[in-house]
């Protein structure tokens, strides 16, 4: 058994007892929730982002993700704990009241409420996300055609809830350390809050896969808890040889900069135009951009205009991590709920307070087959697990993780005073052991019992209730009115970005992606 689960409980009730309530406090999260457009009758919207919405490009709480038929609605950072917590929900709710609003005024169509997508064109008919003509603009679209040729569209629909989380005083060494925990224990999130376990065939037709047919257009794994983060998800055979290591800045970093300067044969052979001329990608290395990188949690640091996320981070340091593996919940209207981000907090404090050696490529590779198990089989009784060379059951180390987090809710409820961090963590722990009781069974229990086994009749039906309960909800001529001003200040926003404009594209586009746009450091540094 190695030191990482030796003996936590002295460690982290030492730090724990070093964080005063004040910092507690200093808690911050945002949420970013990605969305299908859907038409009523289950297919892919492909209408234009609503023009009601503002500027994807420049409006800070409504955007798109990879398509235009895929909205992103983002919330700021709410300090505190349960109020914080309540706050971006409170923020993330009348967002999609706004959003539900401006679409209901164009028709009827409804946000898709599962991340695994709504019943899809062919790939080439999926629209990617169109941001204008700036130069900003055209370079956020041409990513997303990369994105497209070298991975397919159908993948770059799959949706998902991402949760952005810092504390304050927390050094870049320190978030890594939590990286790399989180990482280790990110099975104990898919198992409980994992809600894609079913999917339309139309997302699987011509592709290899181990699911099995449920109804007539619906494939499953029966015991899955997340197909989007398993094998059919956002996975890349090339960045498979990443093997990026999370033991350090200069490490990450350097693991990074070698992706996006490294010529890659089958993305140089897509060429970086076609014959017409248009782009087809922002470049020819392995990754485009830094965004381009999957991975559960990511380092992150805001970035000033222009920037490279790269050089931020290298340049400033860590300044919050970016939680990436949630599913939407279909269960709950604004796709997560109180006591998730609860949990959430708890879990990713326990990472930040335990023991956390360096990873290495073994236990980096048993890391990856621990999530492809959990994805596919999670529910499977007695699933095992590697750990530390070793296996160990999913609900054993589970179990022990959420002894481990006791302390920590306790801590949360005092600096609170409350007992909402108890309450969330007591209720994750119930769940352990009823598999039944998680979001993925309940999901194909409903899709069995009540829609003909059909993963699209599901959760349409879910989404038509969705939208009706977020429509039915007050919302003020103020809250409409302010809404309203965003939109117009993004649209004007936009307009003076492109009037800022002072080279050509191509120009532009070697510049931003240029290897001294990275903050290089030498190789000697970065060893």
């Amino acid at each position: 058994m190695n030191s990482l689960h030796a003996r936590p409980d002295a460690l982290l009730g030492d730090r724990l007892r070093a964080l005063d309530p004040a910092r507690l406090k200093g808690m911050r999260r945002g949420i970013e929730k990605e969305s299908l457009r859907a038409q009523p009758g289950g297919a892919l919207a492909l209408t234009p982002h609503p023009a009601a919405l503002g500027s994807a490009l420049t409006h800070p709480g409504i955007t798109t993700d990879f398509s235009e038929s895929q909205v992103e609605l983002v919330t700021a950072a709410h300090a505190g704990l349960s109020d914080g917590v309540d706050a971006a929900l409170n923020e993330l709710t009348q967002i999609h009241q706004f959003t539900y609003r401006a679409m209901q005024a164009l028709g009827d169509e409804m946000l898709w409420v599962s991340s695994m997508p709504c019943g899809l064109p062919t790939d080439e008919t999926i629209p990617i996300g169109r941001y204008g003509s700036s130069n900003v603009g055209r370079a956020k679209s041409v990513y997303r055609m990369g994105l497209g040729h070298r991975y397919g569209r159908r993948m770059q629909t799959i949706s998902g809830i991402h949760y952005n989380w810092s504390l304050p005083a927390v050094s870049s060494e320190e978030y890594f350390a939590l990286i790399r925990n989180f990482r280790r224990h990110a099975f104990l999130l898919l198992y409980l809050y994992g809600a894609s376990p079913a999917v339309c065939s139309s997302f699987v037709a011509g592709r290899q896969h181990e699911l099995q047919a449920l109804g007539e257009h619906t494939m499953f794994m029966p015991h899955g808890t997340s197909l989007r983060m398993g094998r059919l998800g956002y996975q890349s055979d090339a960045q498979a040889s990443l093997k990026v290591s999370y033991n350090n800045l200069d490490g990450y970093g350097a693991s990074l900069q070698d992706a996006l300067t490294r010529p890659y044969p089958p993305y140089e052979a897509i060429g970086l135009r076609n014959p017409g001329g248009d782009y087809n990608q922002l470049a020819t290395s392995l990754l485009q951009i830094e965004n381009e990188f999957y991975g559960t949690i990511r380092p992150k640091r805001v970035i000033f205009p222009g920037e490279r996320p790269l050089h931020a981070l290298r340049e400033r340091g860590v300044e919050y991590v970016e939680v990436r593996l949630m599913d939407l919940d279909p269960f709950v209207p604004v796709g997560i709920a109180a006591d998730t981000m609860r949990f959430l907090d708890v879990f990713l404090l326990h990472c930040l307070l335990t023991d956390s050696p360096p990873d290495t490529p073994q236990e980096i590779a048993a890391l990856a087959r621990n999530q492809h198990r959990v994805a596919a089989r999670g529910r499977a009784p007695g699933l095992m697990l590697e750990r530390g060379g070793q296996e160990i059951t999913l609900t054993e180390w589970g179990a022990e993780l959420i002894a481990q987090c006791g302390p920590i809710a306790q801590a949360l409820d005092a600096a609170q005073g409350g007992t909402g961090y108890g309450d969330a963590l007591r209720s994750a722990g119930a769940t352990l052991d009823q598999p039944d009781a998680l979001p993925s069974a309940r999901v194909l229990d409903a899709m069995v019992k009540d829609h003909g086994s059909s993963f699209v009749a599901f959760v349409r039906a879910q989404s038509v209730k969705t939208k009706d309960t977020l429509l039915s909800l007050p919302f003020s001529a103020g809250q409409q009115a302010a809404f309203e001003a965003l939109t117009r200040q993004s649209i004007d926003e936009q307009k003076k970005i492109k009037a800022a404009d002072t080279m050509p594209f191509e120009i532009y586009r070697q510049q931003y992606v240029s290897p001294e746009r990275l903050g290089i450091r030498s190789l000697a540094h970065a060893a």
